[in-house]
Protein backbone atom coordinates (compact mmCIF):
# COMPACT_ATOMS: atom_id res chain seq x y z
CA UNK A 1 0.00 0.00 0.00
CA UNK A 2 2.85 2.40 0.85
CA UNK A 3 4.54 1.74 -2.49
CA UNK A 4 1.25 2.32 -4.32
CA UNK A 5 0.77 5.64 -2.51
CA UNK A 6 4.28 6.69 -3.44
CA UNK A 7 3.70 5.82 -7.11
CA UNK A 8 0.32 7.57 -7.06
CA UNK A 9 1.94 10.71 -5.64
CA UNK A 10 4.73 10.53 -8.22
CA UNK A 11 2.25 10.18 -11.08
CA UNK A 12 0.33 13.23 -9.87
CA UNK A 13 3.45 15.36 -9.37
CA UNK A 14 4.92 14.31 -12.72
CA UNK A 15 1.57 15.11 -14.31
CA UNK A 16 1.58 18.65 -12.91
CA UNK A 17 5.15 19.17 -14.17
CA UNK A 18 4.14 18.04 -17.66
CA UNK A 19 1.02 20.20 -17.29
CA UNK A 20 3.26 23.24 -16.87
CA UNK A 21 4.89 22.41 -20.20
CA UNK A 22 1.45 21.95 -21.78
CA UNK A 23 0.63 25.56 -20.92
CA UNK A 24 3.67 26.57 -22.95
CA UNK A 25 2.46 24.43 -25.87
CA UNK A 26 -1.08 25.79 -25.69
CA UNK A 27 0.18 29.36 -25.86
CA UNK A 28 3.05 29.01 -28.35
CA UNK A 29 1.96 26.39 -30.89
CA UNK A 30 -0.89 28.46 -32.41
CA UNK A 31 1.56 31.36 -32.76
CA UNK A 32 4.16 29.19 -34.42
CA UNK A 33 6.65 29.83 -31.63
CA UNK A 34 9.32 27.40 -30.43
CA UNK A 35 8.09 25.27 -27.52
CA UNK A 36 11.56 24.08 -26.47
CA UNK A 37 13.74 27.18 -26.51
CA UNK A 38 12.81 30.59 -25.23
CA UNK A 39 12.26 31.55 -21.60
CA UNK A 40 8.78 31.70 -20.13
CA UNK A 41 7.74 35.24 -19.35
CA UNK A 42 4.90 37.40 -18.06
CA UNK A 43 2.47 38.26 -20.86
CA UNK A 44 2.01 41.75 -19.43
CA UNK A 45 5.50 43.08 -18.61
CA UNK A 46 7.79 40.53 -20.24
CA UNK A 47 9.47 39.56 -16.95
CA UNK A 48 11.39 36.32 -17.52
CA UNK A 49 10.27 33.72 -15.03
CA UNK A 50 12.82 32.08 -12.77
CA UNK A 51 12.76 28.56 -11.36
CA UNK A 52 10.92 29.73 -8.23
CA UNK A 53 8.14 31.11 -10.47
CA UNK A 54 7.72 27.82 -12.32
CA UNK A 55 6.93 25.31 -9.58
CA UNK A 56 3.63 23.73 -10.71
CA UNK A 57 0.61 24.83 -8.64
CA UNK A 58 2.74 26.01 -5.73
CA UNK A 59 4.17 29.10 -7.45
CA UNK A 60 0.71 30.27 -8.49
CA UNK A 61 -0.58 29.86 -4.93
CA UNK A 62 2.41 31.61 -3.30
CA UNK A 63 2.26 34.48 -5.79
CA UNK A 64 -1.52 34.71 -5.24
CA UNK A 65 -2.07 34.42 -8.98
CA UNK A 66 -0.08 37.52 -9.86
CA UNK A 67 3.19 38.36 -11.62
CA UNK A 68 6.10 38.80 -9.22
CA UNK A 69 7.31 41.85 -11.17
CA UNK A 70 4.27 43.87 -12.29
CA UNK A 71 1.56 42.32 -10.10
CA UNK A 72 -0.63 41.64 -13.14
CA UNK A 73 -3.21 38.92 -12.63
CA UNK A 74 -2.23 35.58 -14.12
CA UNK A 75 -4.64 33.36 -16.03
CA UNK A 76 -6.36 30.60 -14.09
CA UNK A 77 -5.52 28.37 -17.05
CA UNK A 78 -2.04 27.77 -15.69
CA UNK A 79 -2.90 26.02 -12.41
CA UNK A 80 -6.01 24.39 -13.89
CA UNK A 81 -4.09 22.69 -16.71
CA UNK A 82 -1.34 21.64 -14.30
CA UNK A 83 -3.84 20.21 -11.81
CA UNK A 84 -5.98 18.54 -14.48
CA UNK A 85 -3.00 16.86 -16.11
CA UNK A 86 -1.87 15.66 -12.69
CA UNK A 87 -5.32 14.23 -11.97
CA UNK A 88 -5.39 12.49 -15.37
CA UNK A 89 -2.02 10.85 -14.70
CA UNK A 90 -3.17 9.79 -11.23
CA UNK A 91 -6.41 8.34 -12.62
CA UNK A 92 -4.53 6.36 -15.26
CA UNK A 93 -2.21 4.88 -12.63
CA UNK A 94 -5.08 3.98 -10.31
CA UNK A 95 -7.03 2.31 -13.13
CA UNK A 96 -4.37 0.35 -15.03
CA UNK A 97 -1.33 0.40 -12.74
CA UNK A 98 2.29 1.09 -13.58
CA UNK A 99 3.26 -0.40 -16.94
CA UNK A 100 4.21 0.68 -20.43
CA UNK A 101 0.57 1.22 -21.36
CA UNK A 102 0.08 3.60 -18.44
CA UNK A 103 2.99 5.68 -19.74
CA UNK A 104 1.55 5.73 -23.26
CA UNK A 105 -1.87 6.72 -21.98
CA UNK A 106 -0.42 9.46 -19.78
CA UNK A 107 1.34 10.93 -22.81
CA UNK A 108 -1.84 10.48 -24.84
CA UNK A 109 -3.92 12.34 -22.24
CA UNK A 110 -1.46 15.26 -22.28
CA UNK A 111 -1.61 15.41 -26.08
CA UNK A 112 -5.42 15.30 -26.02
CA UNK A 113 -5.60 18.02 -23.38
CA UNK A 114 -3.30 20.27 -25.37
CA UNK A 115 -5.06 19.80 -28.69
CA UNK A 116 -8.45 20.28 -27.03
CA UNK A 117 -7.48 23.69 -25.69
CA UNK A 118 -5.93 24.76 -28.98
CA UNK A 119 -8.81 23.45 -31.11
CA UNK A 120 -11.38 25.08 -28.80
CA UNK A 121 -9.74 28.46 -29.39
CA UNK A 122 -8.57 28.21 -33.00
CA UNK A 123 -10.68 25.43 -34.58
CA UNK A 124 -7.44 23.77 -35.66
CA UNK A 125 -5.63 20.66 -34.44
CA UNK A 126 -1.85 21.12 -34.75
CA UNK A 127 -0.31 18.47 -37.06
CA UNK A 128 2.57 17.96 -34.64
CA UNK A 129 0.25 16.65 -31.95
CA UNK A 130 -1.27 14.10 -34.32
CA UNK A 131 2.26 13.02 -35.28
CA UNK A 132 3.05 12.61 -31.59
CA UNK A 133 -0.03 10.40 -31.08
CA UNK A 134 0.96 8.42 -34.18
CA UNK A 135 4.35 7.76 -32.56
CA UNK A 136 2.57 6.47 -29.44
CA UNK A 137 0.51 4.16 -31.64
CA UNK A 138 3.60 2.80 -33.35
CA UNK A 139 5.18 2.12 -29.96
CA UNK A 140 2.12 0.14 -28.88
CA UNK A 141 2.17 -1.69 -32.19
CA UNK A 142 5.73 -2.75 -31.39
CA UNK A 143 4.71 -4.15 -27.99
CA UNK A 144 1.53 -5.75 -29.33
CA UNK A 145 3.03 -7.05 -32.56
CA UNK A 146 1.69 -10.64 -32.26
CA UNK A 147 -1.81 -9.15 -32.08
CA UNK A 148 -1.30 -6.10 -34.29
CA UNK A 149 -4.36 -6.35 -36.55
CA UNK A 150 -6.96 -4.65 -34.26
CA UNK A 151 -4.70 -1.59 -34.07
CA UNK A 152 -4.02 -1.45 -37.80
CA UNK A 153 -7.78 -1.73 -38.45
CA UNK A 154 -8.27 0.97 -35.83
CA UNK A 155 -6.21 3.37 -37.94
CA UNK A 156 -8.82 3.12 -40.72
CA UNK A 157 -12.02 2.23 -38.84
CA UNK A 158 -13.28 5.78 -38.23
CA UNK A 159 -10.84 7.91 -40.19
CA UNK A 160 -11.90 6.55 -43.60
CA UNK A 161 -15.55 7.32 -42.80
CA UNK A 162 -14.62 10.84 -41.68
CA UNK A 163 -12.41 11.37 -44.73
CA UNK A 164 -15.39 10.62 -46.97
CA UNK A 165 -17.46 13.16 -45.04
CA UNK A 166 -14.61 15.65 -45.34
CA UNK A 167 -14.46 15.24 -49.11
CA UNK A 168 -18.22 15.35 -49.63
CA UNK A 169 -18.71 18.42 -47.43
CA UNK A 170 -15.63 20.24 -48.63
CA UNK A 171 -14.42 20.56 -45.05
CA UNK A 172 -17.61 22.12 -43.73
CA UNK A 173 -18.74 19.09 -41.68
CA UNK A 174 -15.41 17.88 -40.30
CA UNK A 175 -11.81 19.05 -40.29
CA UNK A 176 -8.74 17.32 -41.62
CA UNK A 177 -7.15 17.43 -38.18
CA UNK A 178 -10.11 15.51 -36.75
CA UNK A 179 -9.67 12.81 -39.39
CA UNK A 180 -5.97 12.44 -38.61
CA UNK A 181 -6.67 12.40 -34.87
CA UNK A 182 -9.06 9.46 -35.19
CA UNK A 183 -6.58 7.62 -37.42
CA UNK A 184 -3.60 8.01 -35.09
CA UNK A 185 -5.64 7.40 -31.94
CA UNK A 186 -7.22 4.35 -33.58
CA UNK A 187 -3.75 2.89 -34.09
CA UNK A 188 -3.12 3.35 -30.37
CA UNK A 189 -6.38 2.06 -28.86
CA UNK A 190 -7.70 -0.33 -31.54
CA UNK A 191 -10.77 -0.42 -33.77
CA UNK A 192 -13.38 -1.30 -31.14
CA UNK A 193 -12.36 1.48 -28.81
CA UNK A 194 -11.95 4.11 -31.54
CA UNK A 195 -15.45 3.37 -32.84
CA UNK A 196 -16.76 3.71 -29.29
CA UNK A 197 -14.77 6.92 -28.89
CA UNK A 198 -16.42 8.41 -31.98
CA UNK A 199 -19.92 7.45 -30.78
CA UNK A 200 -19.22 8.94 -27.34
CA UNK A 201 -17.81 12.11 -28.93
CA UNK A 202 -20.94 12.59 -31.04
CA UNK A 203 -23.24 12.10 -28.04
CA UNK A 204 -21.21 14.27 -25.66
CA UNK A 205 -20.62 16.93 -28.32
CA UNK A 206 -24.32 17.19 -29.11
CA UNK A 207 -25.40 17.45 -25.47
CA UNK A 208 -22.65 19.77 -24.25
CA UNK A 209 -22.73 22.11 -27.24
CA UNK A 210 -26.50 22.47 -27.11
CA UNK A 211 -26.18 23.40 -23.44
CA UNK A 212 -23.43 25.90 -24.29
CA UNK A 213 -25.62 27.45 -26.97
CA UNK A 214 -28.51 27.79 -24.53
CA UNK A 215 -26.51 29.00 -21.53
CA UNK A 216 -23.65 31.00 -23.04
CA UNK A 217 -24.90 31.89 -26.54
CA UNK A 218 -22.10 29.86 -28.10
CA UNK A 219 -21.93 29.74 -31.91
CA UNK A 220 -23.44 26.91 -33.92
CA UNK A 221 -20.00 25.90 -35.15
CA UNK A 222 -18.22 23.67 -32.66
CA UNK A 223 -14.67 22.49 -32.30
CA UNK A 224 -14.90 18.71 -32.49
CA UNK A 225 -11.42 18.08 -31.13
CA UNK A 226 -12.28 18.38 -27.42
CA UNK A 227 -15.19 15.95 -27.73
CA UNK A 228 -13.20 13.47 -29.80
CA UNK A 229 -10.44 13.71 -27.19
CA UNK A 230 -12.87 13.04 -24.35
CA UNK A 231 -14.28 10.04 -26.20
CA UNK A 232 -10.78 8.70 -26.87
CA UNK A 233 -9.73 9.09 -23.24
CA UNK A 234 -12.85 7.35 -21.90
CA UNK A 235 -12.56 4.55 -24.43
CA UNK A 236 -8.85 4.02 -23.74
CA UNK A 237 -9.50 3.48 -20.03
CA UNK A 238 -12.99 1.98 -19.95
CA UNK A 239 -13.71 0.90 -23.52
CA UNK A 240 -13.61 -2.84 -22.97
CA UNK A 241 -15.92 -2.61 -19.95
CA UNK A 242 -18.37 -0.31 -21.74
CA UNK A 243 -18.48 -2.56 -24.81
CA UNK A 244 -18.94 -5.71 -22.69
CA UNK A 245 -21.72 -4.02 -20.70
CA UNK A 246 -23.47 -2.90 -23.89
CA UNK A 247 -23.28 -6.34 -25.50
CA UNK A 248 -24.60 -7.93 -22.31
CA UNK A 249 -27.41 -5.37 -22.13
CA UNK A 250 -28.43 -5.99 -25.75
CA UNK A 251 -28.47 -9.77 -25.37
CA UNK A 252 -30.37 -9.87 -22.08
Amino acid sequence: MTIELIFAFMFFIFGTVIGSFLNVCIYRIPKGEDIVFGRSHCMNCGYQLTSKDLVPLLSYILLKGRCRQCNAKLSMQYPLIEALNGVLYLAIFLIIGFNYLAILYCLLSSALLTLSMIDFRTYEIPPGINIFILALGLIRLFFEWPDFMPYVIGFFAVSVFLEIILLISGGRAIGGGDVKLMATAGLLIGYKNIILAFVLACILGSIIHILRMKLTNAENVLAMGPYLSLGIFISALFGNEIISWYIGFIWQ
